[in-house]
């Protein structure tokens, strides 16, 4: 991957992204998306529930990244970013990540997924041999805590939910769609706020938190 500190466009894109990451963290960005928000109590949440049984081999295929909580190995990412899974044998899965960088270019990085809960097929633990720094063999770092009944959208994170991604089989969400996918984040134990869209030709062209969408 590209670091950010090679480019200057780059680094504008980079900075916009952060800028609006900062815009979707504040109190009053939170409040004025769901009234009454900054009267509850603080909870912290157990660990992202999983879906009680995934079909890894409907999940296969391509998925496009709709909206994400920014991570710092994806800050070089503009848009039309994808996710495309393979089975490779029995709870293994390929990956290919893809994305288009702020100067055009394309980003792309291989791994395998291993399945770590065989009950559900719901977590794995998504490794890129190209990438230090490894989990332990056996720890989840992707849990699908939703998938439609026609596995046409999911969404996914890390245990902790420092992660977060909306994945869909298209980029054309309506607005319904948007908001169902807000109340779900929420359910889910996460800010919307901290979700950013994801710009995708045929889908939306801005970056603006999941919470205004």
């Amino acid at each position: 991957m590209n670091s950010a500190a090679h480019s200057p466009r780059l680094r504008r894109g980079a900075t916009t992204l952060l800028a609006a990451l900062a815009l979707a963290i504040t109190p009053a960005a939170a409040a004025s998306a769901f009234p009454g928000a900054d009267s509850l109590d603080p909870v912290v949440p157990g660990p992202l529930p999983s879906v009680p049984s995934l079909d890894v081999e409907r999940y296969a295929g391509t998925w496009l990244q709709v909206a994400a909580v920014p991570q710092l190995f994806s800050l070089d990412c503009a848009r039309d970013t994808r996710a495309t899974y393979g089975i490779i044998g029995e709870g293994q899965v390929s990956v290919n990540n893809e994305c288009t960088t702020w100067t055009g270019d394309t980003n792309t990085i291989e791994g395998v997924a291993t399945v770590t809960d065989a009950n559900t097929n719901a977590s794995l633990q998504v490794a890129f041999p190209s990438v230090p720094f490894q989990l332990p063999e056996g720890l989840p770092n992707y849990v699908v805590t939703f998938i439609d009944d026609d596995y046409s959208l999911a969404i996914v994170g890390d245990p902790a939910r420092s992660s977060g991604f909306v994945l869909s089989r298209t980029p054309d969400l309506s607005d319904q769609q948007w908001r169902n996918v807000r109340d779900i984040v929420a359910s889910r134990g996460w800010n919307p706020c901290f979700f950013l869209t994801t710009p995708a030709a045929g889908g939306k062209n801005v970056i603006q938190p999941l919470c205004t969408v």
